[in-house]
């Protein structure tokens, strides 16, 4: 069989190559170049990872192609992001980047290529199961709980996951590590990337504003509308935010101890273009225990049970919070929490989950 796996020159996608060779397909890695507006700054690492893929490769002894998925990022993911951002919504780029290009792009271009089956390094897994006498596929969280990315993929569908493996789903991270090590791949140490997909580690307002023009505007507190000071435009301030508003010498509510408690970003008000914010960690404009969500997908093709005891992440470093889904109309579902959530943030998307099985989910309004 011929698999075509998706390589980032990261140690992750090395292995997830080493380990389908090792097991006897036709391996031929992929590299995909994303974007190209500043792709020789100090922050955009592309060159050097097309470096590392290739000499991967030639360790493994796999074929390596390079495809430019540049214009695609851009219409599909780039101009979605910005949109959000203009909208006041605060939204993540990786789930759409998965499922427009990694899982959608890459995937055509694959079979183009004659590849039966596509691979990624991320940490999950597909599990293959008869349901009423019929095939179907769910995407299972990884072994390894700190580094499980099933977040990331909930808006895969059944077509996408019959043609995807995800080698690493039942390793540790450490384990990736030696293998690589062991066998001689010069990535085995090498950084994990973070930050946006296309960002990179860079200051995020500084690249947010080559785009979006500043918009300044009041900053009030939420409990009396007092004015506080000004912002430079809502698209750089998320829910829950604490850093960055440059209102921390106002007094205000003070703890337990004395100390005057630390303002945080409650509301966006974008038709009067108001930032509001309480002070302290445990406000209860931070806390919500219900939220609607749209863009639904549910990876199985069908709404799952309303009333049933499920969990689900909020945001992606959020534990799993029990919750049951109250309602599924017009292309909303609604979910109430067993236990109230902090910063529930519009944009961001819940995933929905049953035991280690991945639901699918929405984008919170």
């Amino acid at each position: 069989m011929k698999v075509v796996v998706g390589m980032s020159g990261g140690v992750d996608s090395a292995v997830t190559a080493l380990l389908l060779k090792r097991q006897g397909y036709q391996v031929t890695g992929l590299f995909m170049k994303n974007w190209e507006d500043d792709d020789d700054s100090e922050y955009c690492s592309t060159r050097q990872d097309l470096v590392d893929v290739a000499s991967v490769c030639d360790v493994i002894g796999i074929d390596l192609e390079v495809v430019n998925f540049s214009a695609e990022y851009k219409d599909r993911v780039f101009a979605d992001f910005l949109h959000e951002y203009e909208a006041g919504r605060t939204p993540n780029p990786d789930v759409l980047c998965n499922s427009e290009i990694k899982f959608r792009c890459f995937l055509d271009h694959a079979m183009q290529l004659g590849a039966e089956r596509i691979a990624t390094g991320h940490y999950a897994q597909v599990r293959e199961w008869a349901n009423d006498g019929r095939s179907e596929y769910q995407l299972l969280k990884a072994e390894d709980g700190t580094k499980d990315q099933s977040y990331f993929l909930y808006r895969l569908n059944q077509e996408q996951l019959a043609k995807t493996m995800f080698p690493l789903g039942a390793l540790y991270k450490r384990e990736v590590r030696r293998i690589a090590a062991e066998a001689g791949l010069h990535v085995a140490e090498k950084k994990d990337s973070t930050g946006i997909c296309f960002i990179g580690e860079r200051p995020f307002r500084e690249f947010l504003m080559r785009y979006l023009p500043t918009r300044p505007g009041e900053i009030r507190a939420l409990d009396d509308g007092r004015v506080l000071g000004e912002h430079q435009g809502l698209m750089y301030h998320t829910i829950g935010q604490r850093k960055g508003l440059h209102i921390g010498g106002l007094k205000g509510h003070q703890d337990e101890a004395g100390e005057h408690e630390a303002w945080y970003v409650a509301q966006k008000d974008v038709k009067a273009n108001v930032l509001y914010v309480v002070q302290g960690h445990a406000h209860p404009a931070l806390l919500r225990d219900h939220l609607v969500a749209g863009e639904l997908n549910w990876i199985a093709g069908r709404d799952p049970h309303s009333h049933w005891v499920y969990t689900a992440k909020p945001r992606y470093r959020t534990p799993d919070q029990p919750c049951e889904i109250d309602r599924i109309a017009d292309g909303r579902a609604e979910i109430a929490f067993a236990q109230p959530q902090w910063a529930v943030t519009p944009g961001q998307s819940v995933v929905v989950y049953e035991s280690k099985v991945c639901l699918g989910g929405g984008i919170i309004l």
